[in-house]
């Protein structure tokens, strides 16, 4: 008998991302079916259109996955779109220019069923040519590391835990995604289900953001002080999410 409900939901917020989807969404849907060959489960793939231009939605449906149009920009208030109509007990949260793992789905998935905890993350593996770009990616690795965040790229959680934390917060523009991560981290050490990252499996971002500016102007700009003081201005983050750094 078909299972009714899939066990797993992945939601990929996406802002004009024609040119990037058909090379990393595959990887996501990929591992997936992997997945759900080995498990016997079923999953479901949500992107969430937030307000594209361009072919985003017609390509996210070609290569088969669900597409939902969020009309309000935001990536925090994007995930929650794509969390209020996933059907499945656990959310995994992919950024739509992700290279992801192939065994990524079932180790998620495993760790969720198998350790008691609320959620995780998978690293991101960053490869940048340029020397500041490289210090600024340190420098946001350490921000998270003392802050108990994790960066957005993936991240996965229990559907209670998500309900119970509100979800992400739609009025922040940059940084909500270790926001979010920093309140997991909490929800999980008072209730005794603390989160796990993954720390022998590696994503890949693409580095459209670190290569299309000049170093000086990336590290000015989106350093963890500038992105503390800034992280509820919309007008600040204008080229995040009305004039994308391409």
């Amino acid at each position: 008998m078909e299972q009714s409900e899939p066990t797993l939901s992945v939601i990929i917020p996406a802002f004009n991302e024609e040119k990037y989807l058909p090379r990393y969404l595959p990887s996501v849907l990929d591992s997936l079916r992997r997945w759900e060959h080995h498990s016997g489960l079923r999953g479901e793939v949500i992107v969430v259109d937030n307000r594209s231009t361009d072919k985003t939605a017609h390509l996210a449906r070609e290569l088969g996955s669900h597409v939902i149009y969020e009309p309000v920009a935001g990536i925090g208030r994007a995930r929650n779109t794509g969390a209020a109509i996933a059907r499945g007990a656990y959310l995994l949260f992919i950024d739509a220019d992700v290279l992801f793992p192939a065994e990524g789905i079932s180790k998620i998935v495993r760790v969720l069923d198998t350790v008691q905890c609320v959620g995780g993350a998978i690293p991101p593996r960053y490869e940048p040519t340029k020397i500041g770009i490289r210090l600024l990616v340190a420098a946001w690795a350490l921000y998270r590391r003392f802050n108990g965040g994790a960066q957005g790229v993936t991240q996965f959680c229990t559907r209670a835990a998500f309900t119970e934390i509100n979800g992400y917060r739609p009025d922040l523009f940059m940084s909500e995604d270790v926001e979010f991560f920093a309140r997991l981290t909490r929800h999980g050490k008072r209730i005794g289900a603390p989160v796990r990252h993954l720390t022998g499996l590696w994503v890949r971002p693409s580095h459209r953001r670190f290569e299309q500016w000049p170093s000086w102007r990336m590290i000015l700009w989106a350093n963890p002080l500038t992105a503390h003081l800034f992280l509820s201005s919309r007008r600040f983050w204008r080229n995040w999410y009305e004039h994308t750094v391409r």
